[in-house]
């Protein structure tokens, strides 16, 4: 999965008062490490079953914060598509 939107997540953690540890187990990580990466923007990516959960925990649809990798091919490959067509 992809995080599509950083800050949205940010937003929700602290509206919610969820701390990068309690989310990080909650997703099913034994660090906060990955997670502080994921709202930096050094990394994008993540299993589903932790974006699943995340998405679960903070009471939102996981297609609000995520794109599958499939998605998101398709997505990046739809210009190119659309100019060969023209």
């Amino acid at each position: 999965m992809v995080l599509t939107d950083r800050k949205k997540l940010a937003r929700l953690m602290v509206i919610q008062g969820v701390s990068q540890r309690e989310l990080a187990l909650a997703a099913g990580w034994k660090s906060h490490s990955y997670l502080g990466r994921l709202l930096r923007g050094d990394v994008a990516t993540l299993e589903v079953e932790p974006a699943v959960r995340i998405a679960m925990y903070l009471g939102v649809g996981t297609d609000d914060l995520f794109m599958s990798r499939a998605s998101t091919a398709v997505a990046q490959n739809a210009p190119r598509r659309a100019m060969a067509a023209a």
